[in-house]
């Protein structure tokens, strides 16, 4: 049985319950989720700090359930961490020793500074950006890390959560303009802990409040790709988005395309975003969907590897090709397609002149391209397409995604399904080069198919394209001839045709 890891993470407005199963040694997925808005932190920051009953028994419920979950799944290993909240009150050694006796969990409650270093090592490993400010606000505090070279260069905590100035601020019976002149100061006086070399055109939002301003920002856009995380917007383009939202009343919220259950804290949130953003002079916002969490999971998952995956190795790769193996077991199978794949794009470059700019995206589109297979064979290519649109979320950015997967969906000889194309157009090649991928794509599947063992070569000269086999390629050769052609050229098998007649 794969093994099973379970992560809590008490933040002071959410608790969250996650568990990943191992399928190999660097392959793992999301299996479980739960979530309470138990919000522990509630009237503590107007009382000294102290955790009042209500929020307590709210987690202490929640933890409850989680458990139950926990035992349900068969879970090898849980995890427990309390950020903010639980790190500012003065009684949360009660509330930990209360669940230690009755649950059974050990709370680690971590510092800011772990808690930023956590949200860090999860993007810099799952969204494959290498530069970049990690912002994490939660309910309490604000967890910041500076990230050069994949290596986290620094980390900071500022006290300026959501909740903390909900309370503190917009709760506040006082103009709207007046709550954000006041919360501006105290935020601006947080930001300078923060040294002036703490800087990158890039930041990385994580946590509940970058989440749902992304939503929102993807839905008033009409954004073609239904997925959180890896999506990149400019910050000068949302900036009077952002802007007014903090400003908004709590009816007029809905204008927003936010959803319900965050118009308690979200105007506080996107204040500080909004001010942190300007502050650093970002330029470019990448969303993450993970964060602490992963961050904990990873953290023990990589302890051997310097807290980094191997260059040659991908998750959401790895894991797709552990759940969704190929039927042929041979190791051989994946690089015959991947370096039948590539001498095809190279030869062809005489005409396609991109300078082989979508390799990444072939070959991790060869590699997948039995995954529908596991499903059923017919119609395997709709299975593919939605699968890896799912699942292809660590490291990629979503024209990666988009491309791999539309490259999956090729299955008929008119190389492009036009209105799939038509509705994801913006975050694809331009329609000719897409073509020609999608013909590479269907050649090398048509190889495959006859053998891969052989050695084929590649000659395109003169407008004619040579295929060239120490092998028979007798089965692929009316399908190659139907095949339709992004420019028009001639193709010729030479082959060794083995026959008794």
């Amino acid at each position: 049985m794969s093994k099973r890891t379970a992560v809590i993470d008490i933040g002071s407005n959410s608790a969250r319950l996650v568990i990943y199963e191992k399928s190999s040694r660097y392959g793992f997925h999301l299996i479980c989720e739960q979530k309470s808005r138990v919000r522990i932190g509630e009237g503590a920051y107007e009382n000294g700090g102290y955790l009042q009953p209500l929020g307590m028994n709210r987690a202490y419920l929640a933890l409850e359930t989680f458990i139950q979950t926990i035992q349900k799944y068969k879970v090898h290993k849980t995890l427990c961490v309390a950020t903010s909240a639980l790190r500012d009150a003065p009684n949360a050694k009660d509330f930990i020793s209360l669940v230690k006796k009755n649950l059974s969990i050990n709370i680690k409650v971590i510092s800011g500074d772990k808690e930023a270093r956590y949200g860090a090592l999860s993007a810099s490993n799952l969204l494959g950006i290498h530069s970049a400010i990690s912002i994490d606000i939660g309910g309490g505090s604000c967890d910041v890390a500076l990230i050069e070279n994949g290596n986290i260069k620094s980390t900071y905590s500022l006290n300026i959560g959501t909740v903390r100035l909900k309370e503190l601020f917009f709760d506040k019976d006082m103009d709207i303009e007046e709550i954000n002149k006041e919360a501006k100061k105290y935020i601006a006086h947080e930001l300078k802990k923060l040294p002036k070399d703490f800087k990158s055109d890039t930041a990385i939002g994580i946590g509940g409040t970058a989440r749902a301003l992304a939503k929102g920002i993807m839905k008033t856009t009409e954004y073609p790709f239904d997925k959180l995380h890896a999506f990149e917007y400019e910050f000068k383009k949302e900036k009077s988005y952002l802007k007014a939202i903090s400003k908004s009343s709590i009816k007029k919220l809905k204008e927003f395309n936010l959803k319900k259950n965050r118009y308690d804290t979200i105007r506080e949130g996107c204040l500080i975003y909004y001010e942190i953003l300007k502050h650093l002079d970002i330029k470019k916002v990448v969303t993450s969907s993970v964060g602490v969490r992963e961050g904990v999971f990873l953290e023990q998952l990589l302890k051997h590897d310097n807290y980094r995956f191997p260059k040659q190795i991908n998750p959401s790769i790895t894991s797709l090709l552990d759940r969704f193996p190929s039927y042929i077991k041979d190791s051989k199978a994946y690089s015959f397609k991947q370096k039948i794949a590539t001498r095809l794009y190279t030869q062809l470059q005489t005409v396609i002149e991109d300078k082989l700019k979508y390799k990444k995206e072939l070959l991790y589109a060869c590699k997948l391209s039995g995954i529908g297979d596991r499903l059923t064979i017919y119609d395997s290519h709709q299975h593919a397409f939605y699968i890896a649109q799912q699942e292809l979320n660590y490291s990629f950015t979503h024209k990666e995604i988009v491309t791999i997967s539309m490259l999956l969906y090729t299955h008929s000889k008119d190389l492009i399904d036009k209105e799939l194309y038509k509705r994801y157009k913006d975050l694809l090649p331009s329609e000719k080069k897409f073509e020609w991928l999608s013909f590479i794509f269907t050649i090398t599947q048509y190889l495959y198919e006859v053998s891969h063992k052989d050695d084929i070569e590649f000659n395109y000269i003169d407008k004619t394209l040579y295929i060239k086999s120490n092998h028979s390629l007798y089965l692929c050769r009316e399908d190659i001839a139907t095949l339709k052609k992004p420019i028009e050229f001639d193709i010729i098998i030479e082959d060794i045709e083995k026959s008794p007649f």
